[in-house]
């Protein structure tokens, strides 16, 4: 990054006094950003992907939302209290709030929105999560007034409210009922957020509009809450899959933020007058994916076998381009529960992998190890591995499939070995739980032991930092041990900023965040 900052440096003294006007259209400003690819659905925390959280945030707002730090603060709602026994939460509404139709927030629509949520036939995201093999079952959700809720769980949940505001639940966002036809279809999200649904041209562009009756949260922006205001008319989301195309896209100035900057296209965009960068690392991961029940993976001596056959680091610093933070944990580098138990990385070890693998019974049976090319470096992540598991005698057969099949195996769990990428969770109990679970019921999930959901039981209800720390470090050794995945690295999230856009800022939930954004002259 040091030659980034010195670029940076450059150009900010070279153009400061020439930024260029903010590009109006029909309908004033708009802002460009870059998606690569189309949004799965306008559905918050249904069938989703990173794209799809990021736009669907500006629109949809839920009870809390994500600070920088993890935690989960004041969002629609302006406080809550937990009864002694930790199984009511009770939430007073902010007012001043409306929806983009107009219409006032009120108790009724959030219990509308959640009933919504867990209804079995909306596939919510997270309705597992609160389900009873989840952190709790929530068993009841009622308006006590026009501006209180009160949600009932079977049992205490620490995490509950971290788990509200994940991007990947949508944040749980509370929508308008007027959201869906009168036969229940969906339609568009009407929320309350800085900006309201415009236009879905599919593979096209998602367009967003400013929302004037905006009821901003006092103070600045933190994570996904906070002080947002929407400076700029209209916000477009561009679905350009094509790095190459994308980087030129903004040299050339009809694209105003590139967010997540593929390491492939890091040489030719620091090296543009300008440009302006923004940086964090990531609090995601990729890895390498197993199906356990498989009849050529159900041994987990193959699948440590597998681990041992790769060099992370060395792969890392190939694929990311040298961006990337190799790590061995499903506790992201960058989150402050990574320590000495975490940090050891797997070391390649062909002797071992070779051991492992015969006493396993393998004899070079093909193991179809799928990928695809969003972002660029899963690609080369598979390339790197297939040969490398050759060199220990392991038949990796890499098969490309575009983001929308892929996404479709990996929910189906129709797969062998796939390699994939995980939006951030900011608590380590979230990470983990993004493997772990019953795969009969949640195809998705890869790790279910009795030692696996026994330690995560036990990391929600831990009560302070140290003992929640004494049980990620049995959490992160039993998944070596078990390997139903291989962790490989977090990225080090990159945007580039053509000159005059101000306000930005990237952080280690990944996600980009167009509200105040500024173009100059806007």
């Amino acid at each position: 990054m040091r030659s980034i900052r010195a670029t940076l440096f450059a150009a900010t003294a070279l153009l400061a006094s020439c930024a260029p006007e903010a590009r109006r259209e029909d309908g004033g400003s708009i802002l460009h950003a870059r998606i690569n690819a189309d949004i799965v659905s306008s559905d918050p925390g249904t069938r989703r992907d990173l794209n799809t959280d990021a736009v669907l945030l500006h629109v949809v707002e839920g009870l809390v939302a994500s600070r920088e730090d993890g935690s989960a603060g004041p969002m629609l709602a302006q406080s809550w209290t937990v009864s002694p026994d930790g199984k009511r939460y009770r939430f007073a509404l902010r007012q001043g709030v409306r929806f983009h139709n107009g219409a006032p927030l009120t108790a009724d629509d959030v219990v509308w929105s959640f009933k919504r949520y867990l209804t079995p036939a909306t596939h919510w995201r997270c309705g597992s999560d609160l389900g009873p093999k989840g952190i709790a079952a929530l068993l009841e959700v009622r308006a006590l007034d026009p501006r209180t809720v009160e949600l009932v769980l079977d049992r205490p949940a620490p995490l509950l409210l971290q788990t509200l505001a994940r991007a990947d639940c949508g944040g749980t966002g509370i929508y308008h009922r007027d959201s869906v036809g009168a036969d229940g279809s969906w339609r568009h999200p009407i929320g309350t957020g800085p900006f309201q649904w415009s236009e879905w041209r599919h593979n096209e562009y998602v367009e967003l509009r400013r929302f004037p009756g905006y009821a901003s949260l006092p103070g600045t922006p933190d994570g996904n809450g906070g002080g947002k205001q929407a400076l700029v008319d209209r916000v477009r989301f561009d679905v350009i899959p094509d790095s190459s195309s994308a980087s030129a896209a903004l040299l050339r100035g009809s694209l105003d933020i590139l967010d997540g900057l593929p390491p492939n296209e890091m040489g030719a965009v620091e090296r543009a007058p300008g440009v302006s960068f923004s940086s964090a690392p990531g609090m995601d991961l990729f890895a390498m994916l197993f199906r356990t029940h498989d009849p050529v993976l159900r041994d987990a001596r193959l699948r440590r076998a597998i681990a041992l056959s790769l060099d992370v680091a060395a792969l890392t610093k190939v694929a990311t381009r040298g961006t990337g933070i190799a790590n061995s944990s499903p506790i992201p580098a960058a989150s402050p529960f990574f320590k000495t138990v975490e940090r050891e990385r797997i070391k390649r070890d062909l002797a071992a992998a070779r051991a492992l693998a015969r006493a396993a019974g393998y004899k070079g049976e093909p193991i179809q190890l799928i990928t695809g090319r969003q972002p660029p470096e899963m690609y080369d992540v598979a390339i790197i591995a297939q040969a490398m598991g050759r060199e220990a005698g392991i038949n990796l057969r890499v098969e490309v499939l575009d983001w929308s099949s892929q996404l479709a195996r990996y929910s189906s769990g129709d797969y062998q070995a796939m390699v994939f990428g995980y939006s951030a969770r900011l608590d380590p109990s979230l990470m983990f739980n993004a493997f772990l679970g019953d795969q009969q019921t949640d195809p998705r999930k890869v790790w279910d032991t009795p030692t696996a959901r026994s330690l995560m039981s036990q990391s929600v209800a831990a009560p302070t930092p140290d003992e929640r720390q004494a049980i990620f470090d049995k959490m992160d050794r039993a998944f070596r041990t078990e390997a139903p995945a291989v962790i490989l690295y977090n990225s080090q999230r990159v945007t580039a900023l053509r000159q005059g856009v101000t306000g930005f800022r990237a952080w280690p939930a990944q996600s980009q965040r167009l509200w105040n954004v500024k173009l100059a002259g806007s």
